[in-house]
């Protein structure tokens, strides 16, 4: 079709393509949505946080921990695999990084210790997706398990707040990744499991048929409704006359007109506290307390 053209009356709006990721910046605050996925040069994040190294160093050393031949799956891989990966940005010092080097070790060795090495994933680190008539959604899931004849999706957790069923049952990321995981590789998948490793505790929900579209009607209601307003993003701001969409400005955020303002109002709270972008948003610094980048570990 000539890109002159505009469609024609009655043909099907573009998919919406997007994250479990997306979807949830969109409930949580609008304002960090824009910030994140619509403003380009996207606004200057804080530091990094400590709570997040860690997690991303025992995520990294499980997924390279299955990669290893079966004979070197022992717990003194995965800790060699974790020490090789650490992440140090976010702590106080170089103490600070050390004890939770030690503690993190601590947890990938005992964890793995109760896994059994011969039984294989279906993926790690596993891309899926799918789509509907409103919707192209994908993620990666951390572990995909074969359960007999049906598919499992395993969330590694490993902050220190204690979790409970319903934190499996409600996700929408989890939900969306059964009902991709299925689509993929055919088979079918409703039981979502989260492994708290700072407890050792499994937390299993599992899904029904019902469930799961009630799960993907809401990401489609979510998607359209960001849809929209990223719709009206775009025709209300462009890039500064004589500036390229990829410069970055003197400091901050763009400034954008009003109405783009109401579209993606902020949504104070407790979160703020820990946003990524708090230095741009006065309600979020008025919601909390600023914390230190290492505040979210539980020492």
């Amino acid at each position: 079709m000539n890109p002159t053209q505009l469609p024609l009356e009655g043909m099907p709006r573009r998919l919406y393509s997007c994250t479990p990721s997306r979807l949830n910046a969109w409930l949580d605050c609008r304002r960090r949505y824009r910030f994140t996925y619509l403003d380009r040069p996207q606004p200057a994040k804080g530091p990094a946080w400590a709570h997040n190294s860690v997690g991303a160093s025992v995520h990294n050393a499980l997924a390279g921990w299955w990669r290893e031949p079966y004979e070197r799956r022992t717990p003194l891989t995965a800790s060699i695999l974790l020490t090789n990966g650490w992440i140090t940005e976010g702590f106080k010092d170089a103490e600070q990084s050390g004890r939770w080097l030690a503690r993190a070790r601590d947890l990938v060795s005992g964890y793995v210790a109760t896994l059994d090495p011969s039984d294989d994933p279906v993926g790690v680190e596993r891309t899926v997706a799918t789509r509907t008539k409103v919707i192209a959604v994908s993620g990666r899931i951390d572990r995909l398990d074969r359960r007999g004849d049906e598919l499992v999706v395993v969330d590694y957790k490993t902050g220190r707040r204690p979790l409970t069923q319903d934190d499996a049952r409600s996700s929408l990321a989890l939900a969306v990744y059964a009902v991709a995981a299925s689509a993929v590789m055919r088979a079918p998948c409703r039981t979502v499991e989260l492994h708290h490793l700072p407890t050792g505790e499994v937390v299993e929900w599992r899904h029904t048929d019902e469930s799961l579209e009630r799960h993907l009607r809401r990401a489609e209601d979510v998607a359209t409704e960001a849809a929209a307003a990223d719709e009206r993003y775009r025709e209300v701001v462009a890039p500064a006359p004589g500036r390229s969409s990829r410069e970055r400005p003197p400091a901050g955020p763009a400034p954008v007109p009003a109405e783009i303002d109401e579209l993606f109002p902020p949504s104070p709270g407790p979160l703020c506290s820990w946003c990524d972008f708090r230095r741009h948003c006065a309600e979020g610094q008025a919601a909390g307390p600023e914390r230190l980048p290492w505040d979210g570990l539980a020492e």
